[in-house]
């Protein structure tokens, strides 16, 4: 049986190294966040016709599903990493917290890449077949030489003005920047007092006030080195917000499932009407703070089996659903559509419903044949260079060991 996630914290105070235990409320969380943002590209980006924003807001505030994820990835890590890293970082559990991040995301990002790569270079063959004119790949833009190698070294989100390749995965770039930092950043805000975890909280948040000032409002940031300015906050706010799980008393009124389901009615309305995206971003961590701790109604749905199932392939849900797209576009190309907007709601909603379906099917078969072994794999590899390492210091009589 799962455990309900106050359990957690129980448990926590227990673990001497990087803690294993699951936060199932937060799962749940995950995975609707990556179908929130399929559902906003499908719609707002392929099908004009079934944009709703004179109706509502609810889809095309989609782009914040990112914001969240920027949260949880700094919560979560704080859970997993506090202990290993709360005194200390050495070379050896810095390198082995950034080989277990690129074990973690960096298999399924290449496997994406590639077959983005392949699709468009047979669709290049093919339309150069059926024209007799077969084009040079281009050296620079959004599908080129350039591009393939940025997003292969994880750089893709600081190349401003173009979303290459596979275009969602600008943000695992940009949050990877976070990964690095997140080590030396950690023990000192551990350590330090209520007062100035605060004072660090607001100035975050005033770096996120920065944002909403140069881009009026608008946190849909995607082109180059601002979206720093969007991750990196938002990823520490969410390591304190993981401080204050850990300080929260039991009788915290957060806990109550009235706090829970109240906050997400404030979001549900909030995203109705359009409202900014600053105060949704801070209802998120609200969300967040009060869904960690909560252990009745609300944890309960939470914790049910496809909610948990959506949490746990909502990263391949993430990366693949770009690749449907641009396999959709071309699919459309082929049969004759040029221009999605001539399509009528109906069909427009078909397709979409399609996709979805076709991204949470791959997405299943990623996550339980790809994913989840590539990750194992590439650790192991890299623990395995790891001990060598250590071996071949321990030999040199370059590394003093404790009795």
């Amino acid at each position: 049986m799962l455990a309900s996630c106050s359990d957690n914290r129980a448990h926590a105070a227990q673990v001497s190294g990087p803690s294993k235990q699951q936060l199932p409320c937060l799962t749940a969380l995950r995975g609707l966040a990556a179908l929130w943002v399929v559902i906003y590209h499908y719609s707002v980006q392929c099908f004009p016709n079934l944009d709703v924003r004179p109706h509502t807001y609810l889809i095309h505030k989609g782009y914040l599903a990112v914001d969240m994820f920027f949260m949880l990835s700094g919560f979560v890590l704080a859970h997993v990493y506090h202990r290993p890293f709360s005194e200390s970082v050495t070379g050896r559990n810095y390198w082995k917290f950034i080989a277990a991040r690129i074990a973690r995301i960096y298999p399924l990002h290449l496997l994406v890449l590639l077959l983005f790569v392949a699709t468009a270079l047979t669709s290049h063959l093919m339309s150069g077949e059926a024209s007799h004119v077969v084009r040079d790949v281009p050296l620079q833009g959004p599908q080129s030489v350039e591009a393939f190698f940025a997003n292969l070294l994880m750089l893709q989100g600081l190349r401003a003005g173009t979303l290459s390749w596979n275009y969602p995965a600008w943000s695992i770039s940009v949050e990877f920047m976070a990964y690095l930092l997140f080590p030396f950043l950690l023990p000192g805000i551990w350590r330090t007092s209520t007062r100035i975890k605060l004072v660090l909280a607001g100035l975050l948040f005033a770096l996120l006030v920065l944002l909403a000032y140069l881009r009026q409002g608008d946190f849909d940031q995607w082109d180059g080195p601002i979206t720093l300015l969007r991750c990196l906050p938002e990823f520490m706010l969410g390591t304190l917000l993981y401080c204050a799980f850990r300080v929260a008393p039991g009788n915290l009124w957060l806990n109550r499932d009235v706090a829970a389901f109240g906050v997400v009615a404030l979001i549900v309305v909030g995203l109705h009407l359009n409202a900014a995206d600053l105060l949704m971003i801070l209802l998120f961590a609200a969300l967040i703070l009060a869904a960690v701790l909560n252990n009745g109604a609300f944890a309960r749905w939470a914790n049910a089996a496809p909610l948990l199932w959506l949490g746990d392939i909502s990263y391949s849900l993430y990366l693949l659903h770009g690749l449907v797209q641009y396999a959709a576009g071309l699919l459309l190309v082929r049969v004759g559509v040029h221009d999605a907007t001539y399509l009528s709601t109906p069909r427009s909603l078909v397709w979409m419903l399609a996709m979805v379906g076709l991204c949470l099917l791959a997405a299943h078969f990623s996550y339980s044949g790809f994913e989840v072994a590539s990750r194992r794999y590439l650790r192991k590899l890299l623990d395995m260079r790891d001990k060598r390492r250590a071996a071949a210091s321990i030999r040199s009589g370059t590394l003093h060991v404790q009795p």
